[in-house]
């Protein structure tokens, strides 16, 4: 049962992510080859408030990944069990799914869902940055989820964190940092579906790094301390 609740929670956060956030983007009519237009900002905003509302309504049950991207971090990092990390999967997947279709029945099917896109044309260029946002994000939830100290900020930081990632990474790339957020948006927009493996393979990347690098540089003192 607690597993389930869990499940049910990812389900709910991702969709909600994919619902308010890409919606955001959608009739704010957000550009990101135009920083100055309104809905640049309000998409980045969008994404980072839907993390803080999430963190602390769902968090305290599942711990509000909603990203394949941070549950595949907690799996590596030993937080999560594989049955939880392909559980959170399917609901993550399950709800960014049911949250793009929610945006196709209220806006119709001839809008982007947010959907990402390739900069300059070039999978190398948008695999990088991709990498780079999604390292610098998985980095900043491993450490201040280490500590209970910082359990009451979590949101928050997690929260603004995401934003600063869209903030930069929307003129690249649209940001993804996030395939399950990645796949929804492309399910609808077919424009987007061939490319869409690039925010896949690109998120789970730096997952896998700033994992590592948590592990080797950052948690040494964990052990000393349990002794």
């Amino acid at each position: 049962m607690e597993a389930i609740r869990k499940y049910v929670c990812e389900f709910i956060g991702t969709a909600v992510l994919v619902f308010a956030a890409c919606g955001t983007a959608v009739v704010t009519g957000c550009n990101g080859a135009d920083p100055s237009n309104g809905g640049y900002l309000l998409t980045a905003l969008a994404f980072g408030l839907v993390i803080v509302a999430m963190a602390y309504s769902i968090g305290n049950i599942s711990g509000c990944h909603i990203n394949p991207a941070v549950s595949l971090a907690m799996l590596i990092n030993g937080k999560l069990s594989v049955r939880d990390f392909f559980g959170y999967l399917a609901s993550q997947l399950l709800g960014g799914a049911f949250g793009a279709l929610l945006l196709r029945v209220l806006l119709g099917s001839d809008n982007s869902f947010g959907a990402n896109g390739l900069y300059d044309g070039s999978i190398f260029k948008s695999l990088v940055v991709e990498i780079i946002l999604t390292f610098i994000f998985v980095l900043t939830i491993l450490g201040v989820t280490s500590k209970k100290e910082f359990s009451n900020v979590a949101g928050l930081v997690i929260g603004f964190t995401l934003t600063l990632v869209h903030i930069f990474g929307i003129h690249f790339t649209g940001t993804s940092v996030n395939p399950a957020r990645s796949i929804a948006s492309a399910l609808f927009n077919s424009d987007a579906m061939p490319d869409v493996w690039v925010f896949i393979v690109g998120p789970l990347a730096g997952a896998v790094i700033a994992s590592c690098v948590f592990m080797i540089f950052m948690s040494e003192e964990q052990p000393a301390k349990k002794k």
